[in-house]
């Protein structure tokens, strides 16, 4: 009997692992060759990427509804706020018509739409030679760098210690600096 329930979480686990892998960002991208300046805006949003994809990995209901104070945000507000801001950093570059979702996500497609968000903006910067093409009347790309792009990251920050707070810790085989899994 327990190897049966061994035998049924392992493939339990397996099938998990690969659908995570199906999502962008479960590793960070290999490095580009070139230091151009849309290799590294997109280089700034894959950390973002990776980050998010593993400060929100695994969350639970207790986790997503926690909040450290009755005036901050619960992670699934947080959440909510960074899928804003992958929004507004995909339509401020693309070309495509500008998108917003008006109806309420879940979780789990917000987490998913938000990786493929910055996936595709990643994707569009890293073939960019020129920033300022996507210099609008209202912002200029600086202000991405330290508007939404960084200010997400902050935010994935505040995932891991909510997360933290509420007893779900954040994976110890994350290596941030290298944008890998340790085995």
């Amino acid at each position: 009997m327990k190897l049966k329930l061994l035998i049924l979480l392992i493939t339990i686990s397996g099938v998990a692992m690969a659908q995570n892998k199906e999502l962008p960002y479960y590793e960070i991208p290999e490095m580009t060759e070139a230091y151009t300046a849309g290799t590294v805006a997109a280089r700034m949003v894959d950390a973002l990427g990776f980050r998010f994809f593993w400060a929100s990995e695994g969350l639970r209901t207790k986790d997503l509804e926690y909040k450290a104070s009755s005036s901050s945000r619960t992670s699934a507000e947080t959440i909510e706020h960074i899928f804003g801001m992958s929004q507004f950093i995909l339509n401020t570059i693309s070309k495509e018509p500008k998108t917003t979702n008006k109806e309420p996500l879940s979780f789990k497609a917000q987490r998913e739409q938000t990786l493929l968000n910055l996936k595709k903006a990643s994707d569009i910067l890293r073939v960019s030679n020129n920033l300022e093409q996507y210099d609008t009347e209202r912002v200029q790309f600086w202000n991405m760098i330290n508007g939404p792009i960084s200010d997400a990251i902050w935010h994935c920050g505040q995932l891991v210690t909510l997360r933290r707070a509420s007893g779900n810790s954040f994976n110890s085989n994350i290596n941030l600096f290298s944008g890998k899994i340790r085995n």
